[in-house]
């Protein structure tokens, strides 16, 4: 039987504090490398450490750096394709909060599957990457949208390796250990349906009802709401700022496994993204311990 564990925020403040002076830093910049890593470096300096870095001039070779500019390419290319879009009200395809906003974000390995005719244009795994982590991705997919597609604070079970192709791709991470930090809180599943005969959205609860757990936290409060949403995520708003960068067309994120991030991009940005499996060993188990406590005040 699983219970909850009770300490105090100080506690918890301290351990945010202390995985970032022993482990990644007093900067919230992530660190950059001017060229691919070899295995044994990857490995060791940032998968080992659950560390983000973004890697330059890893992509020069791919076709796609040029062509994918091209808008007649993509439509000529994938002109006879069927392909998932995601249509919102407001470009948050994983919000229930709500002009029609489309995003292309379909995962579950669209890019060798929906994409597949764009698949030369790209590598099909990323060699050092692979040797590094011991295994071929588990999906690689496709992402293309503009600056109203946003995605709210999430996290992945796996080592994600995301490449910019056209445009920029803005992100804010916070690492496992801010966990408390964002609130998470159980949910209602819901979709939203499109009425072609008023234009209109509507927001459909699953039936039966069945609950998630999402973060709280909008980092960018709209205007007017700002001082409610301190107040009831202090947390988040007063505690370490979170780790900040910008992903060029050209440069690679290495996103590690369980690392919470908000992304945010220009007005036309695709980029292909590089999911391995990551080990459920006892980085895993921490977590999941961390996650079960509960700090109070």
């Amino acid at each position: 039987m699983v219970k909850k564990c009770r300490i105090g925020t100080e506690e918890v403040e301290t351990l945010w504090e202390e995985v970032r002076e022993l482990s990644l830093g007093t900067s919230t910049e992530v660190e950059r490398l001017n060229s691919p890593p070899s295995p044994l470096e990857f490995l060791r300096n940032f998968v080992a450490p659950n560390k983000p870095c973004i890697i330059s001039n890893a992509l020069d070779h791919w076709p796609a750096l040029s062509l994918w500019s091209s808008d007649d390419y993509l439509c000529q290319a994938l002109g006879s394709a069927e392909v998932s879009v995601h249509l919102t009200p407001n470009g948050r395809a994983d919000s229930l909060s709500g002009s029609l906003v489309a995003y292309a974000q379909q995962q579950n390995d669209c890019f060798r599957t929906e994409y597949s005719v764009l698949g030369s244009d790209c590598d099909t795994h990323i060699d050092w990457a692979s040797e590094a982590l011991g295994c071929l991705p588990e999906a690689v997919n496709l992402w293309i949208g503009n600056n109203r597609s946003e995605a709210s604070f999430h996290k992945d079970h796996y080592e994600n390796l995301y490449a910019v192709v056209s445009g920029e791709k803005h992100f804010l991470l916070l690492p496992p250990t801010d966990v408390h930090r964002l609130y998470i809180r159980q949910y209602p599943a819901a979709n939203y349906s499109y009425s072609q005969d008023t234009g209109e959205f509507n927001l459909e609860f699953d039936d039966p009802i069945r609950h998630v757990p999402w973060c709280s936290v909008n980092p960018y409060p709209p205007k007017g709401r700002e001082e409610k949403e301190h107040n009831e995520f202090p947390l988040y708003f007063n505690g370490p700022k979170p780790f900040e960068c910008t992903v060029k067309a050209g440069e690679m994120l290495y996103l590690p496994s369980m690392w919470f991030h908000y992304v945010k991009q220009s007005p036309r940005t695709i980029a292909v993204n590089y999911w391995y499996d990551m080990q459920f060993d006892i980085k895993y188990a921490y977590f999941n311990f961390l996650q079960s406590i509960n700090p109070i005040a």
